[in-house]
């Protein structure tokens, strides 16, 4: 995605995307951007590998990137995947978008009956809570309960290495819904609606998961962080982030993951690719991947 000029008001206008998986509705919804200093999150490549790899596609290693998230409309349930950044201003000013998206694509929060989580961080889960209160009154919240023990630990948190503030933020952000009863963790792969379920992918973060639709012979996988930057890790996919908790782990979930959306050609729906970051992807025969966004392969 573009940086835009100085002064823009296109970051407000609402932004989202809809399309059908089977008879299940996807409807992506962008949050807005965040500043990504590339050459600093990545230990390898090197910064030159990286520059020249940020070049093919126009961008500088202070590249802008995507945060998105996802409503799943079986026709008996709607779940959202992940809820954006809300209030914080933990990532920059240019996200917080999800909400107002949500509305404009047609939907209430209280319509929201589910919301998954494929992980803790801020920005998936800074939407769920507006000074105290849940912003999606009837939904039951659902987390891999690794996922949970890890950020709602405070010891945890005494223990963590300057990331406190996602951990004061999960806690934050999942009270409302916790002491309501409508925090429900799962452990593990596990249908949560008929057509969705659950699948570990921890590496990022302990209890990291992504989610998988299947609906009349089409399959959709929305992944979360698996991976956070497109022109980095398609062709590199053994390229992994500072901020991922477990990098091995994180680096063979995001190529088994890769080779399984390719070889099945399965859709993607990522959280960090350019809105509405839903494509296939194909191995390029030299370890790496090309990405074919939605859009361009069925022509809208």
């Amino acid at each position: 995605m573009a940086a835009q000029p100085a002064g823009s008001r296109w970051h407000a206008k609402p932004l989202t995307y809809r399309a059908q998986i089977g008879r299940i509705t996807v409807t992506a919804l962008w949050d807005g951007t965040l500043d990504m200093p590339v050459t600093e999150v990545f230990k390898k490549p090197g910064p030159a590998q990286l520059k020249a790899l940020l070049a093919r596609h126009y961008l500088t290693p202070a590249m802008p990137m995507s945060v998105n998230a996802f409503v799943i409309d079986t026709g008996q349930r709607i779940v959202m995947v992940d809820t954006g950044t809300g209030a914080s201003k933990m990532s920059g000013d240019k996200l917080g978008h999800v909400l107002a998206n949500l509305r404009a694509s047609g939907y209430a929060p209280e319509q929201i009956d589910e919301i998954y989580l494929t992980h803790m961080h801020t920005d998936h889960v800074g939407g769920l809570t507006i000074d105290g209160k849940a912003v999606y009154p009837n939904a039951v919240v659902r987390a891999d309960l690794h996922e949970a023990g890890h950020y709602r630990s405070r010891e945890k948190m005494a223990a963590s290495k300057g990331d406190a503030e996602d951990f004061e933020s999960a806690m934050a952000m999942l009270d409302p819904y916790v002491k309501s009863g409508r925090f429900k963790p799962f452990d593990g792969r596990t249908e949560l609606v008929p057509g969705v379920h659950a699948k570990p992918a921890a590496g990022h973060t302990p209890g990291h998961t992504v989610y998988v639709v299947q609906s009349e012979g089409e399959k959709l996988i929305l992944w979360g962080d698996l991976m956070h930057v497109a022109a980095v890790q398609f062709p590199l996919p053994a390229a992994t982030v500072v901020f991922d908790a477990m990098p091995a782990q994180s680096r063979a979930n995001r190529e088994r993951i890769y080779q399984e959306a390719a070889r099945e050609g399965a859709w993607v729906a990522a959280a960090h690719v350019g809105f509405p970051g839903i494509g296939k992807l194909r191995a390029d025969g030299n370890g790496g991947y090309t990405w074919a966004p939605m859009a361009l392969v069925r022509g809208r």
